[in-house]
């Protein structure tokens, strides 16, 4: 059967929950029928068990350095490996913040729901594990990849409540798999009422990369079982094939369409001022905001705290700390509480390293109705080598609001291409909801 779209249930037997936890050769704890649930701190360990990685920061560098040695069981094509299934990476995972309070506080925000953030950050690790699930060699300690995320290609949300006292279940495995990269759907649901009522669907990409992260590595090939697989895969190529359609037309590429073009011109034109013929004057229409005025800027120091299993920053910190900031910006622009609708189109340029200033810069950059759509642009600096550059990070939230808001009305052609980018998305997220 299938669960949320596009990811596949097994029946949830002893037996096949079990084997998640000796795949690694470092059981969680014996599989009882009261230990076969993973939980998602448990995770982010077994996640440092299968690279070797250690908990200390000191002991950390040395490890990394020492993986090199791993290259040798890497494979020379992708025909070396033995085909997967799907059934081999389903991970299910729970977060208890129901039946152990203790955890709450971690996930609570100050509207007594749970923080968005949080979740963002155990998809982020949960997809991670599902991709080391599907290509585990058990003759191996430790595995020779180091998978990264690549993408988040999109969250749409099934509900909007997330109750901070009802216990969470992570369900996902491998759905798609190219030469080195691999997408993994996961889904989330929440015990209310006696049943588990969907919450999100996720979909994200993760690459292969040799153990010093520096090539890319091939990954075992995914071999579709019955009709309903072969249908799952084949939305992963179709999703593939969006994706490379969506980054040819891009608007830093190609000129606008011409509905899109009479759409900025049209606006042009109703911000006018009719007492002057002058292309100059210009004047903020009724019930609008100019879009230089609906910005949020913040800054984070990135500590060795927020680092991965490779000495890098944690991915999903970055999305945490976007969406944060992405959040507080359509909060203070709608003046009201939103609630997420869609992430989408997360693109993971470079690594970020540890010590390095993560610029951020949210822009309210299209409205509709009761929604905002926000940009979230983070730029990565070396403190000790000012001049250096590195490939920002973009992020994509669409939100929800309590009441009809603004129309953000552009000036510049640079901001005129934000806000068709952010019609886009918008679109997007909202075809995804129909």
């Amino acid at each position: 059967m299938t669960t949320g779209q596009g990811t596949l249930q097994y029946p949830a037997t002893k037996e096949k929950k079990s084997r998640i936890y000796w795949r690694f050769k470092t059981p969680l704890s014996a599989p009882t029928p009261d230990s076969t649930q993973k939980y998602l701190w448990r995770l982010r360990n077994q996640l440092r068990k299968v690279v070797g990685a250690s908990t200390n920061w000191q002991d950390q560098q040395q490890v990394l350095s020492e993986r090199s040695s791993l290259s040798q069981y890497l494979a020379r094509s992708q025909d070396d490996l033995p085909a997967k299934r799907m059934k081999d990476s389903l991970i299910e995972a729970h977060l208890p913040l129901g039946s152990q309070p203790a955890l709450r506080e971690k996930y609570l925000n100050s509207h007594n729901s749970v923080r968005f953030g949080r979740i963002l950050e155990d998809l982020d690790c949960l997809g991670v594990l599902i991709c080391y699930s599907h290509t585990w060699n058990e003759e191996l300690q430790s595995s020779p990849l180091s998978i990264v995320t690549a993408l988040v290609d999109k969250i749409d949300m099934r509900q909007n409540i997330i109750y901070p006292d009802c216990d969470i279940k992570f369900t996902g495995h491998v759905t798609w798999v190219g030469k080195t990269s691999i997408e993994a759907k996961m889904h989330m649901s929440q015990y209310q009422n006696g049943t588990h009522a969907d919450l999100l669907d996720a979909t994200f990409v993760m690459v292969a990369r040799d153990p010093e992260n520096k090539r890319a590595a091939f990954v075992n090939p995914l071999k579709p079982v019955g009709l309903e697989e072969e249908a799952i895969f084949l939305q992963g190529e179709i999703n593939k094939k969006r994706r490379v359609e969506l980054s040819t037309a891009s608007l830093l590429k190609v000129a606008p369409t011409a509905e899109e073009r009479t759409l900025i011109h049209n606006q042009f034109l109703n911000t006018l001022d009719t007492r002057t013929v002058s292309f100059r004057s210009r004047i903020l229409p009724p019930n609008s905001v100019w879009m230089e005025d609906a910005k949020l800027k913040g800054l984070e120091i990135c500590h060795p705290q927020e680092r991965n299993i490779f000495n890098r920053i944690f991915g999903g910190f970055l999305m945490r700390k976007a969406y944060e900031l992405g959040r507080a910006n359509a909060c203070a622009f709608a003046g009201c509480r939103p609630t997420v609708v869609a992430v989408d189109d997360i693109l993971f340029r470079k690594p970020v390293e540890i010590g390095s200033l993560l610029l951020l810069s949210s822009q309210v950059c299209y409205t509709e109705g009761m929604h905002i759509q926000v940009r979230v642009h983070s730029e990565v600096l070396d403190p000790l080598q000012p001049d250096s550059t590195a490939p920002p990070n973009v992020f994509h939230f669409t939100f929800r609001l309590e009441k009809e808001v603004p129309a953000v009305v552009p000036q510049s052609y640079g901001e005129s291409m934000l806000y068709l980018d952010g019609k886009r998305h918008f679109d997007g997220a909202m075809r995804n909801h129909s």
